[in-house]
């Protein structure tokens, strides 16, 4: 078991590298490890948990068994998420969704709740804050939801693994 951060993830390459806690090598994350987790995409400075193992080719993750969001001293507020905190926000319930589009150029998508007429807004800065670093059209994920100005926008965003395990 190894805890470090995410030095990179490229999701249209399909991997990236973990810079473990307690130094050594840099530790070769592949996508299908991170969407055995849930995840199509994980954001660059993320707090990672994986079981590793060691190959002729170097150390590489087998498992991921945890994701946190980076831990950002000089976040820019979100002017639609108000005056929530991360307590607030905890609070909320988790919703199932799936997105519809993510456009990581723009810097912002939509998402439909299951049951639900109405988008959900999806800004990059929720999503980055939530330990993503994109999303794809189709993906299941577990969102938490505040009335905006502009209306229903996302607050939180979780793997739809990562939601179900919490309901449980």
């Amino acid at each position: 078991m190894v805890r470090g951060r995410v030095k990179w993830f490229d999701a249209s390459k399909g991997f990236g590298f973990i810079v473990g806690d307690e130094g050594g090598s840099d530790i070769l994350l592949h996508a299908n490890v991170l969407r055995n987790f849930g995840q199509g995409s994980v954001a660059d400075n993320a707090r990672i948990t994986v079981r590793v193992q060691t190959t002729a080719r170097g150390t590489q993750a087998t498992e991921v068994i945890e994701i946190a969001p980076p831990e950002d001293e000089e976040r820019v507020p979100i002017e639609d998420l108000g005056d929530s905190d991360a307590a607030t926000i905890a609070a909320l319930p988790l919703e199932p969704a799936r997105v519809k589009w993510f456009d990581k150029g723009k810097g912002f998508g939509f998402a439909n709740i299951f049951g639900l007429p109405e988008d959900v807004f999806i800004h990059i800065e929720v999503l980055r804050r939530s330990g993503f670093a994109d999303l794809g059209p189709g993906e299941a994920i577990g969102i938490r939801v505040i009335e905006g100005r502009r209306g229903r926008m996302a607050a939180q965003i979780v793997s739809w693994e990562t939601a179900v395990r919490q309901q449980k």
